[in-house]
């Protein structure tokens, strides 16, 4: 903690960050009633390296916020493609679709919702430290009753109350640029290549983002040619409309996400590999979950729906990250959903639910073992 003077602002939530996390927070919690005040260092738009696809229950969680996505905003993405080494598996997610969309144009989005709502944004204004009651932000201190720390990666709310994590993250390393050329699909595609993970994702009618993660920080998108040549020889001369941007994708679990008044949503709250594809999806799921707690005055429900959220996307992210580090077994598991096709859809649909029954998990599961052995 930090001394300051008396506070002269005062607001019910206060959230340290302004990005998609801090904003959907913030915008859960003003429809719940509360005061909200977000302040981030950064102006808007806030853009970050990613796939920049969203499933479709991250989509239902933007429409429960009220943030509608235009049909010239996204494009709809029906399911997933995995390519390996020539062989292609598929599957479609079930009832609506997901949808590509650029993270700058997503940003946008709930920047316009979270002032329609009444969120107070200061942006450019640093957080420096919390006080006794509230926080000390570069304009002045602020007293609050709660505060929540959507910092991102590197929280550092997270270090002011004593979260970090017990054991260092593992962490890989990923790449995002845009390029102009007509989607060749309405899938996300995952190509897996050479020491890397590919994704392609279509994020308008002349634009796909290509984003790749690697376990070596040396494997760039501009050596596409040589990890990746099937996908370069699709992409041909198409001009890359965005600079190449890297960030560290990192699996981290903390002891907890909420302490006293304070909680911890997105990034700052922990984090799955990005293999996964979830992205922003359970973030905006936590932010319902954590205005319902505010509004109860009682954060053991936000700390208890936080891990049930992860709990699926953190074990298909084991899964895949197997998967990854196994040339073996990511054939296997592309012969076995090739000979039998809805497994990979039924394996999707248990990712995109968030929440499934032991037995119909534990019978998908039970099925992908077998043909993992006899495909």
């Amino acid at each position: 903690m930090v001394s300051a003077g008396r506070p002269r602002r005062t607001t019910d939530v206060f959230i340290v960050g302004g990005g998609p996390a801090g904003l959907a927070a913030g915008i859960a919690a003003r429809e719940q009633g509360l005061d909200v005040m977000v302040a981030d260092g950064a102006p808007p738009p806030i853009d970050k390296v990613g796939g920049e696809g969203v499933t479709p229950n991250g989509v239902e969680a933007l429409r429960s916020l009220g943030v509608e996505i235009r049909r010239h905003d996204a494009v709809s993405v029906r399911g997933i493609r995995f390519i390996v080494s020539g062989l292609r598996a598929e599957a479609t997610f079930a009832g609506e679709p997901g949808c590509g969309i650029r993270r700058t144009t997503l940003h946008r989005l709930l920047v316009e919702r979270a002032a329609a709502v009444g969120v107070r944004l200061h942006w450019q204004t640093r957080v420096l430290g919390l006080i006794p009651g509230g926080v000390l932000s570069d304009a002045g201190p602020v007293a609050c009753r709660w505060i929540v720390g959507a910092d991102g990666e590197r929280s550092q709310v997270r270090r002011w109350v004593g979260l970090t994590p017990a054991r260092p993250p593992v962490q890989r390393f990923g790449y995002r640029r845009h390029f102009r050329v007509t989607p060749w699909t309405d899938l996300i595609e995952v190509h897996w290549c050479r020491g890397a993970q590919v994704f392609v994702t279509p994020v308008s009618a002349g634009e796909v983002c290509v984003a790749l993660i690697s376990r070596d920080p040396r494997v760039r998108l501009r050596s596409l040619i040589e990890v990746c040549p099937n996908l370069a020889r699709r992409l041909g001369q198409a001009p890359a409309s965005t600079p190449e941007w890297g960030a560290i994708s990192a699996a981290r679990r903390l002891p907890a996400v909420t302490r006293g008044s304070v909680a911890l949503i997105g990034e700052a709250s922990g984090s799955v590999d990005t293999t996964t594809g979830e992205g922003l999806s359970p973030i905006f799921q936590h932010a319902l979950v954590l205005a319902d707690a505010l509004r109860a005055g009682d954060l053991r429900s936000y700390e208890a729906s936080h891990r049930r959220i992860l709990c699926t996307p953190a074990f298909m992210a084991g899964l895949l990250l197997a998967m990854d580090r196994s040339p073996w077994l990511r054939r296997r598991a592309l012969r076995a959903f090739t000979v039998e096709p809805g497994l990979f859809s039924r394996l999707l649909a248990l990712h995109v639910d968030g929440f499934t029954p032991p037995r119909r998990a534990v019978g998908s599961f039970c099925t992908l073992g077998w043909r993992l052995l006899t495909a």
